[in-house]
């Protein structure tokens, strides 16, 4: 079931899959726990100098679901279905956010996961989710259709 992908596998998925935010994350660790950069940018704040939830749950969600895939191997259509999430600090402009993601079941329909968020250089979190993924059912081959004895017409 695992095949481990490294850090540069998960950074090119996330360039080919979702160029729309790729940009925005690093990968910079992968192993028992999976450590994410979020790159936080003007577009990332909100009134008052302070990184926005939104962006707080998108570096959560980007984590876990790069975990899975660290383990899985790319697993394009694993979604969220459950987050709970605490805000326990104000994170501060100017600093990237570090998430420390750590799955703590990865079965075979569900994944469950535990995300710390901390500013850059800070020691307490400043955020703390809490998330289950579901995982699609792999495809298993169709003996018909890969074999080359059978003509065209019985595989189809």
């Amino acid at each position: 079931m695992e095949e481990s992908v490294d850090a540069a596998e998960l950074q090119a998925f996330l360039t080919r899959e979702f160029p729309q935010v790729a940009e925005d994350f690093i990968v910079e660790a992968v192993g028992e726990e999976c450590v994410i950069r979020l790159r936080v940018a003007d577009r990332h704040l909100r009134p008052g100098g302070t990184v926005s939830g939104p962006t707080m749950f998108a570096l959560a969600d980007v984590g876990i679901y790069l975990a899975i895939l660290h383990r899985l191997g790319p697993v394009a259509l694993a979604v969220t279905t459950n987050c709970s999430m605490d805000f326990m600090r104000k994170p501060e402009a100017g600093r990237d956010l570090i998430a420390h993601v750590r799955l703590l079941k990865l079965g075979r329909v569900l994944a469950v996961g535990d995300v710390l968020i901390y500013s850059e250089g800070g020691t307490a979190p400043v955020a703390r989710a809490s998330m289950t993924y579901s995982i699609p059912p792999r495809e298993k081959p169709d003996p018909a259709k890969s074999d080359p004895a059978k003509p065209e017409a019985a595989r189809a």
